[in-house]
């Protein structure tokens, strides 16, 4: 069985609980998130697991930090799992639309298909699920709801000062 713990951090964007899967990052849940598991299933709080995650988030909240660099424990259908991959290549401050990540990953059809597997992204800020936009440039979607999507996209384009987040 495997040995799941949690910790909960102050972040801008209210307390984010971080979950590790035998000592690797697999979960980072925003307070209301949609698909938020319930608790029970974040294992016993240790703070331990989640040193290095700790660091790397502070310096991204200080605007410090563009690209994470985490060991990640991913657990999701192959599908949702090579949707995540392309997440993380999406640079820092820049988006890409649903249809382009389809795109991106050789199934221009299935932008429906790419947003489910997004907003099914079990490791919000890391997994930069926020950098998806729709097709027309808008926001669309976001589990964390769309106002923390604005405010993430307009600190990583240069557009809100780190300090403008609390």
């Amino acid at each position: 069985m495997p040995a799941i713990r949690h910790t909960v951090v102050d972040s801008p964007y209210e307390p984010l609980t971080l979950v590790a899967v035998d000592g690797v990052l697999s979960r980072v849940h925003m307070t209301g998130q949609r698909h938020r598991p319930p608790e029970e299933t974040f294992g016993e709080p240790d703070p331990r697991p989640f040193g290095e995650a700790i660091r790397q988030l502070d310096a991204y909240f200080a605007g410090e930090l563009t690209e994470f660099d985490l060991p990640l424990n991913l657990i999701g259908t192959p599908f949702q799992l090579r949707v995540w991959e392309q997440l993380l290549r999406i640079p820092y401050g820049e988006t890409r639309t649903y249809g382009e990540l389809a795109e991106e990953l050789g199934s221009p059809g299935a932008s429906r298909a790419v947003g489910l597997a997004n907003g099914k992204n079990p490791v919000s800020i890391i997994v930069p699920c926020h950098r998806v936009i729709g097709a027309g440039g808008g926001l669309t979607g976001y589990g964390g709801g769309l106002n923390r999507k604005q405010r993430l996209l307009a600190f990583e384009s240069g557009t809100t000062a780190p300090d403008a987040l609390f």
